[in-house]
């Protein structure tokens, strides 16, 4: 009943939301929705769940982006994608190794790994926001969308070895498997499998559309039938589907038909907010909050906490601000800054919430039941994996969740568009219309010259008052 106050005036997204709600009426409060209480079967709901969201999430991102955006961009994506990730994934494990040095290296990179995918889910809540629409440049809005839904299923291949490596007793076989069922079949068979169903549903739909053979309801239903099914059809094959239904969401919107005869129905926003609520509210409620407590595996808040810090600080800025000039969606330090704190949120509308918790409840059907105390590594990873990996996840909403909110309290925040440099009082009609579009780069607004000097805004704006 609130909820344009909160999302259009004090940009409080449904993330964090949907998160404190389901703290509120999990076992830490009311005790009314408790996921941790459903025994053995908690951690195939919880992944099926994620699973879901994500799968919907980035099949959106893939329709929703421009005509072959991915082919036009891929050297940006090149860059900011495995890189960035690669280079996070051995920073974090470190710094856990250090935190907890009962984990060995393998185990830390394992947790690392749950922690590395930025997801489309937290991303899309900041980037269809008010604010984002005001002072975000569509250019860098693209490329962090696109680049999260790349990265969440390539979590995979980063998940596999630690996790190949941990259970196999040779390092040969571990490293065999990992290229040829991590990289060959799951990434490459899944991104190509999405791409060729993802183009003929798109040659039928619209051969199907054009003959009169599908009403105009039924076509956009296509947009959560599609996406189920390919991550059904890959799941079962054992192919990566979230990178399938990406791949797939590309392909159907490869020549922007798709995307045309969708983008003004509320469809795919209503199924897409919905799912979000409902999956934050299962998070909130998921927490272990117990469990951040637990001195017998090293544990403890306060370590935690130096965690989080260090991953804000660590996992995306520094890797970004040295490369940012090899992409030209990223012009200057303060942008590949910002792609770097708020990429983590950016990165799927859903911050690094959904795709570390599916990854981590992904790890525990590879990894051993735990006994009390462990008895080897495998065990001990599976025992801390999940108490990590949430406190992280929550860390992360509260951190990138709050942050535009306090940075617009007390002062204005102007648009990074050329109209920075006009008198709005002069141009009051300029401001309005410019102000509740997209600010692009290289956009201009009328009565503004393309070079955006303000000796042309100020020549423009005599030859206006003059009549000429």
């Amino acid at each position: 009943m609130v909820s344009l106050i909160l999302r259009e005036k004090l940009y409080i997204n449904e993330v964090i939301l949907g998160t404190g709600f389901g703290i509120i009426i999990g076992p830490c409060a009311a005790n009314i929705f408790t996921p941790r209480s459903w025994g053995s079967l908690e951690n195939t709901i919880t992944l099926e769940i994620m699973r879901i969201v994500l799968v919907t999430g980035l099949f959106a991102v893939g329709v929703e982006l421009p005509c072959a955006y991915m082919k036009k961009h891929a050297r940006s994506l090149l860059v900011m994608v495995v890189p960035t990730m690669a280079f996070g994934w051995v920073v974090i494990a470190s710094v856990i190794q250090v935190l907890f040095p009962q984990l060995n290296y393998v185990s830390s990179l394992c947790i690392a790994a749950c922690l590395t995918p930025t997801d489309p889910v937290t991303c899309a809540a900041i980037i269809r926001g008010k604010y984002a629409t005001k002072h975000v440049p569509v250019n860098i809005r693209r490329i962090l969308t696109a680049e999260s839904a790349a990265n969440d299923g390539l979590a995979y291949p980063f998940l596999a070895i630690s996790i190949y490596l941990t259970v196999e007793t040779s390092v040969q076989t571990a490293i065999g498997k990992w290229f040829l069922v991590g990289w060959l079949y799951q990434v490459i068979l899944g991104t190509v499998f999405g791409a060729v169903l993802g183009h003929l549903f798109s040659k039928l739909m619209k051969i199907c559309h054009d003959k009169g053979f599908i009403d105009r309801e039924s076509y956009i239903s296509q947009y959560l039938a599609l996406s189920i099914f390919t991550m059904g059809v890959a799941n079962t094959i054992g192919a990566d589907d979230l990178l399938a239904a990406f791949a797939a969401g590309c392909a159907i919107s490869w020549d922007g038909y798709f995307h045309a005869q969708t983008e003004n129905d509320a469809f795919s926003s209503v199924i897409d907010y919905v799912l979000n609520c409902g999956c934050f509210i299962y998070i909130g409620a998921w927490l272990p909050f117990d469990d951040y407590h637990s001195p017998e595996y090293g544990i403890t808040p306060w370590k935690l906490v130096l965690l989080m810090i260090a991953i804000l600080f660590l996992r995306r800025i520094p890797f970004l601000l040295m490369v940012y000039k090899f992409v030209p969606e990223i012009t200057s330090w303060k942008e590949a800054l910002f792609s770097g704190h708020f990429g983590e949120q950016l990165q799927s509308s859903k911050s690094m919430g959904v795709g570390a918790v599916f990854v981590s409840s992904l790890a525990l059907t590879r990894l051993p039941t735990p006994e009390h105390p462990p008895a080897d590594q495998a065990q001990y990873l599976a025992a801390t994996i999940q108490p990590i990996v949430s406190f992280v996840v929550l860390g992360s909403i509260i951190v990138h969740g709050l942050s535009i909110p306090f940075f617009s309290i007390g002062r204005g925040v102007h648009c990074r568009t050329t109209l920075s440099l006009v008198n709005l009082d002069v141009f009051p009609h300029i401001a309005r219309s410019v102000g509740d579009g997209d600010v692009e780069r290289g956009s201009t607004a009328p009565g503004v010259m393309s070079s955006g000097s303000a000796v042309d805004t100020l020549l423009t704006a005599e030859r206006v008052s003059a009549g000429v």
